[in-house]
């Protein structure tokens, strides 16, 4: 009966303990005094909650971090700095919403 051989692996692996991914930075945009001060008046007037209706709220804790979330995407045309363009998102949503944006538009180049 022959043996069986392994084929040599095709695919090279990195050692993450030397390769890092880039650090994220925010857009400048939203560093801005303008930016930081409508988000500062949008949390006082509605609280640090999620307002995304689909939310579980499975990880919502007090004084959790919440994003403020363009309903209009800035590069779809929204009004960058009017807070009815503007929602509060816990982490998760704000993922959820930005991915499906993102693919959304994708799919519209192709």
């Amino acid at each position: 009966m022959a043996k069986l051989r392994m084929i040599a692996p095709t695919l090279r692996t990195m050692d993450t303990r030397t390769v890092r991914p880039p650090v994220k930075t925010a857009d400048a945009f939203y560093l801005s005094p303008e930016w930081r001060k409508l988000m500062s008046s949008i949390i006082a007037t509605r609280g640090r909650i999620c307002e995304d209706k689909h939310c579980d709220g499975r990880t919502h804790k007090p004084g959790m971090r919440v994003f403020g979330d363009h309903i209009v995407e800035l590069q779809d045309g929204g009004a960058p700095l009017d807070p009815a363009n503007v929602l509060l998102r816990c982490g998760a949503s704000h993922t959820k919403k930005t991915a499906a944006a993102r693919a959304r538009r994708l799919a519209e180049r192709y």
